[in-house]
């Protein structure tokens, strides 16, 4: 696995234009809690172009200062786990996500094709509510088990929480680490880091770049101890 179990890392999401992704980037401090994600609707738009220009550009910063440039590829795999790792592979991503309502057999291909690619596997349970049901079918586990509150859950059920109450549930039985998804605000970062998580994904604060992406990425990491 390429992430340390004894740090905290912030996940930021590109999700708007290769230009504001850009902007982004370049507006970030460098830190090597700082795990930059090609997100799906890059990936849609751009393919894996997307993913290579963050890794190139994230790289063209951080590797004046040995900071390895990691980067997430939100496939949000359902089928063909092996071809799907080979392309963010070769694109550069450090990471590839998978969907845990995928069958198990593509999970299962997924985690070890990210295995023989040196990548490390995430497993997206949005929409499952019993992750450990998942877990418990597969081969081998994910490296990550990524808890997700869906971006449309949030905007039209307001009472749908952040699976927090999930994270000691997988952890009290499988040894993954846990990614947080679905809060952008200082107190979800706080909450997510107190009850055990070790990755936060952000989006909503870094869609565009503004005069303040470097206060507000400093910020969040500064919660992410």
């Amino acid at each position: 696995m390429l992430l340390s179990k004894k740090k905290r890392y912030l996940q930021i999401a590109l999700n708007s234009t290769m230009d504001e992704a850009y902007q982004i980037i370049q507006n970030l401090p460098v830190s090597d809690r700082i795990i930059l994600e090609a997100g799906t609707p890059l990936i849609k738009e751009f393919g894996a172009e997307a993913i290579r220009n963050l890794y190139d550009w994230w790289g063209d910063k951080t590797h004046p200062q040995n900071v390895f440039p990691y980067i997430v590829a939100d496939l949000k795999t359902m089928d063909r786990g092996e071809t799907e790792v080979r392309i963010a592979k070769n694109a550069g991503a450090s990471a590839a996500i998978c969907l845990g309502q995928a069958p198990t057999e593509t999970i299962n291909s997924f985690v070890e094709s990210c295995e023989k690619n040196e990548l490390d596997s995430m497993i997206d349970m949005m929409n499952i509510p019993y992750p450990n049901q998942v877990l418990r079918r597969l081969k081998h586990l994910p490296d990550v088990v990524l808890l997700h509150r869906g971006v449309d859950e949030e905007k039209f059920n307001k009472d749908k929480p952040i699976p927090y109450i999930q994270i000691n549930k997988v952890l009290s039985v499988y040894n993954v680490l846990i990614s947080i998804a679905g809060g952008d605000t200082i107190r979800e970062v706080q909450r997510a880091i107190f009850n055990g998580a070790n990755i936060v994904v952000v989006w909503k604060e870094f869609y565009h770049s503004t005069f303040n992406t470097s206060s507000l990425a400093k910020a969040f990491l500064k919660e992410i101890k």
